[in-house]
């Protein structure tokens, strides 16, 4: 009995298919679930880089900030291209020479495969290394461009009116200054601010308010209740998600408790920092409306700090999220 014979282009997809269910099965987790990613990022003014106090909401240790666009002073300091809003957290590799070697792995399994050697038509040392030599040429000229505009675009990202004119250069030295005048060598002192709870009730609606707008990929919307900054991290968050063809959805956001960790005022500009222990239906679903992460008819719960900002007499807007250990 004569068996059919698959046609190529029908097996073609379905390898295409088995290979993306493979790399969504080992996949270490999306990282755009809920809005900020599940990250540290934005910026807290001259505590940017110092940990908050627990509350009793979250009373374990705060993940330090890892996408800021505040300077870090001291030799710990993030280079611009680490803190700058486009670049990821970076671990102790070095990117360009992850880059490089990615860049050779690649060329040698693809001449492998195609039949040209490990690699194709390199012949000799001499022409081995020349090879070496223009992948680092362009390697350090895409290095280059990449920090020229993102230092260009980290000096206007604060150019705004109102609370963002004048920038955070003032911010600049990380941990919490003297209250009530400080030290000689402090450039701003810094002061206590009273907490209402009419703000508790703005905090809460800024937590629905930013994650629905994270939902419904609403930009505008994430601008109205947040810096600059954070606008930026997210669009690039909700631009991710729709290179991949994806969507994140939290519905049904509900705080469970919530506490204040710090509040305080350097100049013009009034900070606070609250715990929030809050529950929602968090889901990322393919183009297609199917269930990739999470459970629609599960409520997930997790507790972060947000940090709040304004000026007196205007409107608080979100300008950090970090996450507990």
């Amino acid at each position: 009995m004569s068996r059919k014979r698959e046609h190529p282009m029908r097996r073609t997809s379905s390898l295409i298919a088995a290979a993306a269910a493979l790399s969504l099965a080992l996949a270490p987790g999306f990282a755009w679930a809920k809005a900020g990613g599940g990250g540290s990022m934005g910026s807290r003014g001259s505590r940017t880089y110092s940990a908050p106090p627990p509350t009793n909401t979250a009373p374990s240790t705060t993940m330090p900030m890892q996408r800021s666009m505040t300077p870090q002073a001291g030799p710990s300091a993030p280079s611009s291209l680490a803190s700058s809003p486009a670049a990821a957290p970076m671990s102790g590799r070095s990117a360009f020479m992850s880059g490089l070697m990615g860049g050779l792995i690649g060329a040698g399994i693809g001449g492998l495969l195609f039949g040209g050697g490990l690699f194709g038509g390199i012949n000799g040392i001499g022409s081995f290394f020349w090879f070496l030599v223009q992948i680092a040429l362009v390697a350090l000229l895409v290095r280059f461009l990449y920090r020229w505009f993102m230092r260009n675009r980290a000096q206007t990202a604060f150019a705004g009116p109102n609370l963002f004119a004048r920038g955070n250069t003032d911010n600049a030295s990380p941990g919490p200054r003297p209250m009530m005048g400080g030290s000689a060598g402090s450039a701003q002192a810094q002061r206590p601010v009273q907490i209402t709870p009419a703000d508790y009730q703005n905090f809460e609606h800024l937590l629905q308010t930013v994650q629905g707008a994270w939902s419904n990929h609403d930009l505008n919307a994430l601008r109205a209740v947040s810096t600059p900054e954070m606008a930026g991290y997210f669009a690039e968050q909700i631009g991710e998600q729709a290179r991949r063809g994806v969507r994140n959805t939290v519905s049904e956001v509900r705080l469970e408790q919530g506490d204040l960790s710090e509040a305080w005022s350097e100049g013009a500009r009034e900070y606070a920092t609250v715990a929030m222990r809050f529950s929602m239906i968090d889901v990322t679903r393919d183009g297609s409306g199917r269930v990739i992460e999470g459970d629609p008819a599960r409520r997930t719960e997790t507790t972060e700090i947000w940090t709040f900002l304004r000026a007196p007499g205007e409107r608080w807007v979100l300008s950090a999220i970090q996450q507990t250990r």
